[in-house]
Parts: structure tokens; C-alpha cells; sequence
């Protein structure tokens, strides 16, 4: 495992070098050099991350063993996070290429974009604390900027909404970890497990995990705390609107609020309620707020708010059912909730990518002034479909299987009240995107988007890419596949200790 470090030097390196090879070589020599290098370094970090596949071991930086050094530690659930991200983050370089044609410098923009996969990557790999803050403080100032990129006046209003309450949240995790040390003098996750194992939580264990439900809970975008997201989705441009929706909110928020409780703090019964009746909040709020959207950006992230509370409500009931030893239908949910995070992923960033090929073809985001695009853009019409029936949960796509999951779970641990959201919320999610099929698709063409054209080729393949998954991402749960992919994340939720016998031994 003594490469897994790439995982992060990579992207942060390129991060670096990339404004002056933008300058001194892509202005002069190579026109398209910053791309080609940015494409190069996603692969390798993609490729990176696949082989990280079946692996489960811990990279000592310095050679110092924990808990004294700083560990990068690879195991079912970090590998499946790595593999979402970087496979995302590759398909948006490739539409990024065309799309950031029009924007000034791009070797600014993808810059910023590695510095946000190398801090995504970092949070997904660490084994200490106050080094989760570090790397999530890279992935979040780079976001910023790229909401803000276009520089316009909403633009720059929705990075700075997006900014201050991020701060917020980074301020109640910061809090949350020195809580933490002071609890346990300790900042590994594995050394501070076992040390609360062992003495239990106390106040300030129970106040640590309220700072940290809200300091994630911020960062993932959840009802109450989801006022900056519709503003910063939908003002950054398109390829970064699909990595924020796609994978940044759930390596930020969704996995760190899992790793966090499960495998560090231990999940109780009345946090696995939480969690679960705030999804749950998450899940309808959003569906609701979505039903009214005519900006087609802003529909798509009210969704992401609505399907990332999918996710949470799952991963607290797997909670409560590992509290009450429940260890079967735990499992189920934790599934469930991995299941969609991955759906989610490919769905919102296809969702998105759309988006942006329709504003730059049609030159409008509102459904109003839309019309008949499906006769104008068949591949931009076709992916869009895919990515909708998917995400609504309509069979055979991906998304109905892992919604199919979670309900099931929900009915089988007697949450009644949440089986039944979740399926009127499928219903409604149903409901607002067949408005955006009729509205956007359907229909006689406008006379002013009669000359409107097919996205570019990269932004099709990528798309296309996109949309092979939305279809084809429901194999996952077959025997063999689910053992090799979802089965060992999901062990490492439900057997939360062996995080810190794995990293410490013993």
C-alpha cells in the first residue's frame, strides 16, 4: 500500500503546478496543456483508486505507526468512496474540456478542481481527526471558488452564502475535535474508538457528537442546514454543480458523518433517530421545494437535498437496528444506503452535465422557455431520460433497486411513517421530473431554438457514460458483485471496532 499516498499527492501536486504550466507552456506552446495534464493526473488518481478495490491496509506516514504518526487507511468503505469520486471526477474533466472553452483562465479552474478532489480523497483516506479537518478545508475553500468562477454578481453572492455557512460548519467540526482530544487525548480515530470503548462517552463525548451532527450536517446539506446549496449549485458552472451534487456533499458530509459515528464515536440509539428523522425531513422538504422550481439548476439541486436524505435516513436506521442488535436488518439498511449514495452519484452528476449542455446550446435554464429539445439534442434527450427514470426509481433502473432496499429495510424494522414518506416522496420526485421531460423534451420547438444543436462530443460521451450507469448500476446488488463491492463497506459500518483493531491491532 505504499502508493496510496498518490491518492492525494497527485491531484494536490497538480493542484499546484498547474497555473504555471498553464502560463508558461498552454498559452505558448500547448494550447490544450493544461488539459491534457489535468486529464492525465485524474486518470492516474481514478485508476489509483480502483485498484484500491479488495485492499484493506494503512499507509505509516514517515514510517510512524499509529497512533503517534498520521496513517492513510484503506479498507471496504474508503475504497468504495474513492472509486465513486474519482470515476465521477474523470467524466467531469472529460466535459469540462469543452465546456470551460468560453471561460478565462482554465488553468485557474482546473487548478481549483484537483485541489477539491485532492482534499476529497484526503478525507476519505485519513485515519486522524484534525487531518480530516485539514483535507475537508482544501475540498471546501477550493469549492468556493468554483461556485463563484463565473465572477458575476449571483455568482459571487451564492460563494459567499456558500462560504459562510460553510465556515459554520467547519467552525462546530473544529470545536467537535478539540472536544474530542480533550476527551481522549488522542486525535487518531482508531486510538480514540478504543479510548472510548473503554471509558466511556461522558458530556462531552454527547456534546462532541451533537457538534459534529451539525458540522456535517452542514456540509451534506441537510434540512435544517441546506439554505446555501440551491444558491451555489445552481450559480457554479455545470461541471462543478455535478461534482458538489454528485460527490462533494457526500464525501464532506455523508461519509464523514458514517466514518465519524459508526467507526470512532459508536452510533447510539438516539442518533441513529436523529439521523434518520432528519433524512427523512431532508427527503420530503426537498422533494417539496423542488415541485415549484422553473430554473432547471435549482429543480436538480432541491433533489440533491431530497436523495441525500435517502441516504442518511438509511444510515440511521441501520443505526438504531445495530443499537437494538438487529445485525440482519442493519445490514439491509446500510446497504441501502450505500446502494443509493452510489446511484445518486452517477444520476445527479449525468443531471447536472445535462443541465449545463441545455444552457449552452438553448442559452436558458428556465423550463418556460424550453420546448421539443428532444427532437434538437437526441443524446442530450436520451442520458437526461435515463438519469431521470433512474433517480425517480422506476424499474429496471439503478435507483428503484436501492430505493427498492431502503423500504424494504424501513418496512422490516416496523418504521412504518418512513416507508411511507419514502414512497410518496418517490412518487413526488416522479412527479417534478416528468414536468421536466414535458417541459424540456416534449413538444413543438420554439421558433428561437430551432438552430439548436447536439452538445459537443466529449460532453456526449461523457454524458453517455453517465447514463450506461444509471441503467446498468442495479447488477450491483447481484451475488458476487454485491460481495465484492457494497458487502465489505457495508461490514465496515456494522462492525464499527474492527476499525480500530484493523489500524492498531489487537
Amino acid at each position: 500500500m505504499s502508493w496510496v499516498f498518490l491518492l492525494v499527492a497527485l491531484p494536490l501536486g497538480g493542484g499546484f503546478l498547474l497555473p504555471l504550466f498553464d502560463k508558461r507552456w498552454a498559452e505558448r506552446w500547448l494550447p490544450r496543456g493544461s488539459e491534457a495534464l489535468t486529464l492525465a493526473l485524474t486518470l492516474a488518481t481514478a485508476g489509483l483508486a480502483f485498484a484500491t478495490i479488495g485492499w484493506e491496509g494503512i499507509y505509516r506516514m514517515g514510517g510512524w505507526s499509529p497512533p503517534l504518526g498520521i496513517n492513510l487507511v484503506v479498507d471496504g468503505l474508503s475504497s468504495l468512496m474513492l472509486v465513486v469520486i474519482n470515476s465521477i471526477a474523470l467524466l467531469v474533466t472529460i466535459y469540462s474540456f469543452k465546456y470551460m472553452e468560453d471561460y478565462t483562465p482554465t488553468g485557474k479552474y482546473y487548478s481549483l478542481f484537483l485541489l477539491m478532489l485532492a482534499g476529497m480523497n484526503g478525507v476519505i483516506l485519513t485515519g486522524d481527526m484534525f487531518n480530516l479537518f485539514v483535507f475537508l478545508e482544501i475540498a471546501s475553500i477550493a469549492s468556493y471558488a468554483l461556485v463563484g468562477y463565473r465572477r458575476g454578481a449571483v455568482e459571487l453572492e451564492a460563494a459567499f452564502k456558500y462560504l459562510i455557512l460553510g465556515s459554520i460548519g467547519s467552525a462546530f467540526i473544529i470545536f467537535g475535535v478539540g472536544l474530542l482530544y480533550a476527551a481522549t487525548g488522542q486525535l487518531n480515530m482508531a486510538q480514540v474508538s478504543r479510548n472510548l470503548a473503554g471509558q466511556g462517552r461522558g458530556v462531552i463525548g454527547g456534546i462532541t457528537a451533537a457538534f459534529f451532527l451539525v458540522g456535517f450536517g452542514l456540509k451534506a446539506a441537510q434540512v435544517p442546514f441546506h439554505a446555501w446549496l440551491p444558491d451555489a449549485h445552481s450559480s457554479a458552472p455545470s461541471p462543478i454543480s455535478a461534482i458538489l451534487s454528485g460527490v462533494l456533499i457526500k464525501a464532506l458530509g455523508v461519509y464523514c458523518l458514517a466514518r465519524v459515528f459508526f467507526n470512532v464515536l459508536g452510533i447510539d440509539e438516539i442518533e441513529g433517530n436523529i439521523l434518520m428523522w432528519g433524512g427523512t425531513l431532508s427527503m420530503v422538504v426537498g422533494a417539496l421545494l423542488a415541485v415549484g422550481q422553473e430554473d432547471l439548476k435549482r429543480l436538480l439541486a432541491y433533489s440533491s437535498i431530497s436523495q441525500v436524505g435517502y441516504i442518511v435516513l438509511a444510515l440511521g436506521m441501520g443505526g438504531i437496528m445495530l443499537s437494538r442488535g438487529e445485525q440482519a436488518l442493519a445490514s439491509l439498511a446500510l446497504v441501502g444506503a450505500l446502494f443509493h449514495l452510489i446511484n445518486h452519484a452517477a444520476n445527479k452528476a449525468l443531471l447536472f452535465l445535462a443541465s449545463g449542455a441545455i444552457e449552452e446550446q438553448a442559452q436558458t435554464r428556465q423550463l418556460g422557455e424550453m420546448g421539443g429539445l428532444f427532437h434538437r439534442m437526441p443524446v442530450t434527450g436520451t442520458t437526461t431520460l435515463c438519469g431521470v427514470l433512474s433517480i425517480a426509481g422506476i424499474p429496471p433502473f439503478a435507483g428503484f433497486w436501492s430505493k427498492l432496499i431502503i423500504i424494504v429495510a424501513a418496512l422490516w424494522g416496523g418504521f412504518y411513517a418512513v416507508a411511507t414518506l419514502l414512497i410518496a416522496t418517490s412518487v413526488l420526485t416522479l412527479a417534478y421530473y416528468m414536468r421536466v421531460e414535458r417541459e424540456a423534451f416534449f413538444g413543438a420547438v420554439p421558433e428561437r431554438l430551432q438552430k439548436v444543436k447536439e452538445a459537443p462530443a466529449a460532453m456526449a460521451w461523457a454524458m453517455g457514460l453517465l447514463a450506461a450507469g444509471a441503467v446498468g448500476l442495479g447488477v450491483l446488488y447481484l451475488p458476487g458483485l454485491r460481495e465484492m463491492v457494497l458487502q465489505p463497506a457495508m461490514n465496515v459500518l456494522l462492525e464499527g471496532l474492527r476499525y480500530a483493531q484493523m489500524v492498531l491491532g489487537g
